[in-house]
């Protein structure tokens, strides 16, 4: 509504209620106009019904949402079902052309202006979460591992030369498949065991690029976020050796972005040496459904080739669910949401310092990894060598996901390359682990209802009748209790 429609809804009803409906309005537009014209997250959050404003007046940009239109194309924004049209708030064209998924849609002004504002906005929030000097971003409707994938296709074509990629070992399936996916040779680095934790083997680093030639080196592929007792690469040093040799270097930051330590390396090593992107999931630091990520870095050209690589159109959901999300919070409730987080890994570390020490284990000590901890399960093998996988189903079975019990020497092969110590990133690591991860999502009652069912579990005999009777005896009650604590929030 304009103000010529408020001016003749004044026939109809007292100006002074319409004139108050219109400052109403104009408050709405004021944040959205704030929002174009600043292109950041707006500081505090914003209402529901703004956002659905906001919504509407783009879907009502998009030619499918014309009255009168006769579209006679094989892509119309056609949508059978009047359900799925309003789950997307009927932006149906998705982003970007066929050549670039970046570009604007004649068609989808709307569509493309959603593209627009959310990658502005995604900037803004790796900025302020540590990463200062990022120039480019945008979201790619792919999880983290094809966006990796992506970027290796977009480097192929300016080192068409290179076989390889040389990678510090992470256990995580997609990170290994992503490069293989690519067509290129991982070049596996073995981590190196400093006090409990798993590092980055610079002098094997250093020592592979002078066997196999740094011209025949896609890249080096590293990583920020993962599972104690592995911490970190050490990005800096990495940053460094590939401005020396001229190689590439791309981060797997999947859920580092809700991390200081992790951002701060990121933008450490950018300074020192040399990053060209570095890739962050949606779902793991924006609470928000699976297949979307952010793909940065501190060239812009560079990023946009990798835009351009991307084939055909792509979908608009992950660009709108993590827009609506960053609205709804705002700069200062996502701010809030980190800080919570880092605070209730600190008492995650301290109640199972003290489970492990009321069961003569201990909590490793990995002082570089702000995300993860360890436990050591050293003394439950001694009990049967199943019991050591018998506590994690324990677990699972009582509604705690998420934390993982690694047992020693799993071999594990992965498109015909095998891990030997499957999931504890190395080959020789000397016990079994328990591993727990403190996500973006964070509460009170979903970590006590963890710490009280680790407890238990741990405490369970390892007899299989035994462990089948005390099952319903533990999980009677107190789990749903702590969930309706949580109440909404919790689901």
């Amino acid at each position: 509504m304009n103000s010529e429609i408020f001016s003749l809804s004044e026939r109809l009803v007292s100006s002074s209620y319409v004139r108050q409906g219109l400052q109403a309005r104009r408050a709405h537009e004021q944040l959205i106009r704030l929002l174009l014209q600043q292109g950041k997250c707006p500081e505090e959050e914003w209402s529901e019904s703004t956002v659905e404003l906001f919504l509407n007046e783009l879907a009502v940009m998009d030619s499918n949402n014309f009255l009168g239109n006769c579209g006679v194309g094989e892509r119309e924004g056609r949508v059978a079902s009047g359900l799925v049209a309003r789950r997307h708030y009927r932006l149906i064209h998705g982003i970007g052309r066929s050549g670039d998924i970046a570009a604007v849609q004649p068609k989808a002004a709307g569509s493309s202006l959603l593209n627009k504002i959310t990658n502005s906005v995604v900037l803004d929030v790796l900025r302020f979460t540590g990463v200062r000097s990022v120039s480019s971003c945008f979201v790619v409707p792919m999880a983290t591992g094809m966006s990796l994938t992506l970027c290796f296709l977009t480097l192929r074509h300016r080192r068409p030369g290179a076989r390889f990629i040389l990678w510090p070992r992470i256990d995580q399936k997609s990170c290994f498949k992503s490069m293989l996916t690519a067509g290129f040779e991982p070049v596996v680095i073995e981590n190196v065991l400093e006090g409990d934790e798993l590092r980055t083997n610079l002098e094997e680093v250093e020592r592979k690029i002078e066997e196999l030639g740094a011209e025949n080196f896609l890249c080096v592929h590293s990583t920020t976020s993962c599972f104690a007792p592995r911490v970190p690469d050490r990005l800096e040093e990495l940053a460094v050796l590939c401005a020396k040799h001229d190689i590439p270097h791309i981060v797997n930051n999947a859920y580092g972005m809700q991390s200081s330590k992790c951002m701060h390396l990121i933008q450490q090593g950018a300074r020192v040496g040399r990053i060209d992107a570095f890739v962050q999931s949606l779902d793991k630091n924006f609470m928000v459904p699976v297949g979307g990520a952010i793909i940065a870095g501190f060239d812009e050209n560079f990023i946009k080739e990798i835009s351009k690589m991307y084939p055909g159109r792509a979908s608009a959901s992950p660009s709108l669910d993590v827009l609506i999300t960053l609205l709804t919070l705002g700069a200062n409730g996502y701010k809030k949401l980190l800080a919570e987080r880092k605070e209730l890994y600190g008492h995650l570390a301290q109640e199972l310092s003290a489970l492990a020490e009321r069961h003569g284990e201990r909590l490793l000590h990995t002082p570089h990894n702000p995300i993860s901890l360890a436990m050591s399960l050293n003394r439950l093998q001694t009990h049967s060598t199943a019991a050591v996988t018998q506590l994690g189903s324990m677990l699972f079975t009582r509604q705690v996901s998420g934390a993982r019990v690694v047992p020693l020497g799993v071999e594990q092969t992965v498109s015909g390359h095998t891990f030997r110590g499957f999931m504890s990133h190395a080959c020789y690591f000397l016990g079994h682990i328990f591993n727990f991860k403190r996500q973006t999502i964070s509460y009170i009652p979903e970590l006590q209802c963890c710490i009280y069912c680790c407890r238990r579990a741990r405490a369970a005999p390892d007899s299989h009748m035994q462990h089948a009777e005390r099952r319903d005896h533990i999980g009677a009650g107190f789990v749903p209790g702590f969930f309706r604590e949580r109440g909404e929030k919790g689901f």
